[in-house]
């Protein structure tokens, strides 16, 4: 942890909805003037898309059935743990993109599926800002986890986060329903073993339950709507947090435990608002003392 050089981390699986996470601290970093050099997860995959088939089909052969992005040998966790090392301690450190698609590609000139070149991060960033799949990684190797200031899980309940992971990459990816289900059952082990473990290093999980029938996501239609669930918000250490001023201020929440708050789906959104742009402020105040007091 760092007071002149904080980093907030955003961790989740694939399908769990970092993203919209990030759209909400966006909102906060625009409005309140910060600037953040942005990480994201994806970019630290060791191997881009071709190579990564192909290592899978060649570890399928082999009869490794489990191989997936999920896990320490396709991830650079050394990597990523030295540039939260490096950041924390002095502000700098090296980060690359992930093209997606040909819109995020076309720019660099590079085929979709491809990495950027390493680059600095700019010298003049108040905070790091990560959202991906590793945010909180621990292993014998390596602890992510030690280095951010805030760290927020994002994790629906598991049949929610299997029917987001569907609906995207049904629709936007264009992939059939069998390959995505492949695609689940082959991250599982890794799943278990590097995702799951994280969120007890979380500082704030947002856990979304759906009100609505998913007891089998593999055939649903559509993803349940915010308005037909709820937000279990659960804070490893509640000092510090007014818990009486977020009742007041969302409507249909309620505590469920000394330490979890639970909101209307629709207002998860509102409830990061609220919860995070205090933890901002804070951020900046403790920074300016200390760069004031060099």
């Amino acid at each position: 942890m760092s007071e002149r050089h904080p980093i907030i981390a955003i961790t989740g699986s694939s399908g769990a909805g970092t993203s919209s996470v990030t759209r909400t601290f966006e909102n906060i970093f625009r409005r309140e003037g910060v600037k953040a050099a942005v990480v994201e997860g994806d970019s630290f995959h060791r191997y881009d898309r071709s190579e990564m088939r192909a290592r899978q089909a060649d570890a399928e052969k082999a009869g490794n059935k489990n191989f997936s992005h999920f896990g320490p040998e396709n991830n650079l966790f050394p990597e990523l743990e030295q540039l939260f090392r490096s950041y924390a301690e002095n502000g700098t450190g090296k980060r690359r993109k992930y093209l997606h698609d040909p819109v995020e590609a076309k720019p660099y000139g590079q085929d979709p599926g491809t990495f950027t070149a390493w680059e600095d991060v700019p010298p003049d960033t108040e905070m790091l800002f990560y959202e991906g799949l590793h945010g909180a990684v621990v292993t014998p190797e390596v602890d992510v986890a030690r280095y951010p200031d805030l760290l927020i899980g994002v994790v629906p309940v598991i049949n929610l986060e299997w029917i987001q992971k569907l609906w995207r990459d049904k629709h936007v990816r264009g992939y059939s329903a069998e390959a995505v289900t492949d695609t689940i059952l082959r991250r599982m082990p890794d799943y278990v073993n590097y995702i799951c473990p994280q969120f007890t290093h979380t500082h704030v999980n947002f856990q979304r339950v759906p009100c609505v029938d998913t007891s089998n996501p593999f055939m649903a239609r559509d993803i349940p709507a915010p308005d037909e669930s709820m937000v279990v918000i659960r804070f490893a250490k509640p000092k510090g947090i007014d818990f009486a001023y977020l009742l007041t201020m969302i409507d249909g929440s309620f505590m469920s435990r000394a330490n979890t708050v639970v909101v209307p789906g629709g207002k998860m959104e509102l409830a990061m608002q609220l919860i995070f742009t205090p933890f901002i402020w804070r951020m900046m105040e403790r920074r300016q003392r200390a760069l004031g007091a060099l």
